[in-house]
């Protein structure tokens, strides 16, 4: 008997009650079981960044337990820095031990929803502005998670952009600007990840609820993309049961108790017994809700164990870490810091003695530790280097003119100064967004005046989206973006700040030098009270500012390094006979300087003269290259029609025009190394 056999057996033998018990929580993070016919509970958990500590049943307070904490990987944006696409597997498949270990069955991540504002409260919880970089960092993090026998929950269908309003907003987006901005990390996980579960977002969309949304979940989910998993809420997005039955909601989760009350829970089972709902409807939910306990294993006898706290876990959060750091600039080589050099080291801002891993909201970890940036620098340069702390900032207003003097003090003797500023998680956090992009608490001013006692003063920042750095930007020469790296994120920067690790991060989202140029705050609408266009349609993150001419403070894909790259013979190669878009581009790349290191090279296509308009360019290819010094690397890119297609709102698909395209291969969407065209002679619909 095959697993859908056995699955419609077992459905055969469940009374209506049985079945009803399993499309809503029984408590906050738990289903109904049938346990006469072996049917578990199905357990979830948050934790895009780490397993979440153990709560109580019924409300969203720790149990306290000794034995829930957790490796803490890091924030999702800090993934995207490193432009890994193996290192997005081993993230998952170390979160996916944990979470088996921790006897979860579903885990609610990863997170997805493009960053169409650099003022979103969860953007350090996404991964990019670009749909291609998301759809290429998702699926190997689904299938690391489950590979582990724990279903991964890719979420929020969709649209979830902002934190403001989120549990009221109606977003108005045209059908192109959907499809080829903020489906495509979902289409994704579903066609190439093969999520077992999808989590619907709290907004509303075109005015229906995206938790039960005709369009999304039944049309373009289960319909096109033949998703065959389950569709869970969030947590109390339901908001009526027909429409949540007849929709594609599969199971419903909730905050508060009593949880029979929830809309597929006796008000489910009351439409059935009343025929307004059709026995049939729940009988395809839990058919999916059985199938994904198949998958993961809930039947058989042999089942991983899982894992958590392992040292392999930590030190993929020290890879992470190392890797996602950020060089966004560093005139006349003032990093790395040589360590011979320094007698007396200032460490100054409240972010370098911070702990971050708890913070932000249902992805806060509990962490079985935390190395801070000033423990990491203590780690690192032990007892020869005499290191001065002065928090040089804080909330507390009273305070700030005493703190930033003591900084300035220090820093004026010191060998080296390394300020550690930015952002934590109560700037960044679920349930609402920034008011701006400014650093909070006077930073500015404090950076501005280290500088001027002393020029060689280094900045780090910490944090999870797009921060102004005005004016001190013009003056300061070396500037890090440590994102929030996870639990080894001390150990990590203190190797790149002395020049142990090279840095490799490149940016996932693009720092706009004022709020009023990014596209969502310019032509488009936030946040709004009830609704919100989307009238800069597809010109979203780097779209926009390429279109507009905008100059942004450090772009889409920036990111430098301790050592030089060199790019060299390219070719192109057309593997569809005469223009059909199965296009290899191949060239050679060099580390040109005396440090090993990492570039990632980014692959972009221009439609030259397009019948429609479109972007100037869009990212279609990357690869991370690891290159020891002098050594050279042959890169390949292979693009086929889909990377030069855009959706056609008339035929309701996607369309390849003939027509010249430029080839563009460079280090960041501003840095182009060289370009090609190539000229396609076939139209197409995809």
């Amino acid at each position: 008997m095959n697993v859908e056999e056995r699955i419609t057996e077992l459905i055969t033998k469940m009374t209506l009650e049985e079945k009803v018990s399993l499309c809503h929580g029984a408590t906050l993070f738990k289903t109904g079981a049938v346990e006469r016919l072996g049917i578990t509970a199905v357990t979830m958990s948050d934790g895009p960044h780490g397993i979440r500590e153990e709560l109580k049943d019924d409300v969203f307070e720790p149990l306290g337990l000794a034995e829930d904490a957790s490796t803490y990987f890091c924030a999702l944006i800090a993934l995207a820095a490193t432009w890994n696409t193996e290192l997005a597997y081993e993230y998952g498949n170390g979160i996916g031990e944990e979470a088996k270990a921790r006897g979860k069955d579903i885990l609610l991540s990863p997170g997805i929803n493009i960053i169409r504002t650099p003022l979103c409260g969860r953007n350090f919880e996404y991964l990019s502005e670009d749909p291609y970089l998301v759809s290429k960092l998702v699926v190997p993090m689904i299938r690391g998670i489950q590979e582990q026998g724990t279903a991964a929950c890719v979420k929020h269908f969709a649209l979830n952009n902002q934190e403001t309003n989120r549990l009221q907003v109606d977003v108005r987006v045209s059908d192109r600007a959907l499809r080829e901005i903020y489906l495509p990390g979902f289409k994704a996980a579903v066609e190439e990840g093969q999520v077992y579960a999808v989590m619907g977002a709290y907004n509303r969309f075109r005015g229906q609820h995206c938790c039960h949304h005709e369009y999304l979940l039944k049309d373009i989910l289960k319909g096109e993309w033949g998703f065959d998993g389950v569709v869970i809420s969030d947590w109390s997005g339901t908001h009526d049961t027909v429409e949540a039955a007849n929709c594609g909601l599969d199971i419903e989760m909730g905050t508060i108790a009593p949880f029979e009350e929830y809309y597929l829970a006796k008000p489910f089972l009351n439409a059935i017994k009343s025929g307004m709902i059709s026995e049939a409807v729940l009988d395809d939910k839990v058919r999916r809700i059985l199938r994904l306990a198949f998958r993961i294993g809930k039947f058989d006898q042999v089942r991983p164990k899982g894992s958590f706290n392992t040292r392999e876990h930590q030190f993929t959060s020290l890879r992470i870490g190392r890797e996602s750091i950020t060089l966004l600039k560093n005139e006349d080589g003032l990093l790395p810091l040589r360590k011979e050099a320094l007698k007396t080291i200032a460490v100054i801002g409240d972010n370098a003695d911070h702990l971050q891993g708890s913070g932000g909201g249902s992805s806060g970890v509990k962490a079985l530790y935390e190395v801070t940036p000033l423990q990491g620098l203590h780690n690192k340069l032990g007892e020869n280097t005499e290191i001065i702390f002065a928090r040089g900032y804080s909330n507390d207003p009273a305070k700030a003119e005493e703190l930033r003097a003591e900084a300035v003090r220090i820093a004026a003797g010191a060998d080296a100064v390394v300020i550690f500023g930015g952002l934590n998680h109560g700037d960044d956090a679920e349930d609402h967004d920034r008011t701006d992009l400014k650093l909070p608490n006077g930073q500015n001013e404090l950076i501005q005046e280290v500088y001027n006692v002393n020029p060689k003063a280094v900045v780090i920042l910490i944090g999870g989206s797009p921060m102004e750095m005005d004016p001190w930007i013009q003056d300061v020469k070396g500037v890090l973006l440590a994102w929030y790296s996870g639990m080894e994120a001390g150990n990590a920067i203190a190797e790149v700040l002395l020049g142990d690790v090279n840095p490799s991060g490149k940016l996932p989202v693009t720092f706009p030098r004022r709020l009023e140029d990014s596209p969502a705050h310019s032509i488009g609408e936030y946040p709004g009270d009830t609704s919100v266009e989307y009238k800069e349609g597809i010109f979203v993150g780097y779209r926009y500012y390429d279109k507009k001419e905008i100059l942004p403070l450090f772009c889409f894909g920036h990111g430098l390094s301790y050592t030089t790259f060199q790019y060299s013979d390219l070719k192109v190669f057309d593997g569809g006979r005469n223009g059909g878009a199965n296009i290899e581009v191949s060239f050679n790349i060099r580390n040109t300087g005396s440090a090993e290191g990492a570039e990632t090279v980014q692959l972009y296509v221009k439609s030259i003269q397009p019948e429609t308009e479109r972007p100037v360019m869009e990212l279609k290819g990357f690869k991370k290259v690891f290159l020891e010094p002098g050594e050279t690397q042959k890169v390949s890119l292979t693009m086929d029609p889909s990377s030069f297609s855009y959706y056609c709102e008339e035929k309701k698909a996607w369309r390849m025009d003939a027509g010249k395209y430029e080839l563009l291969v460079g280090s960041s969407s501003r840095d182009i190394r060289f370009t090609e065209k190539i000229d396609l002679k076939h139209c197409s619909m995809i």
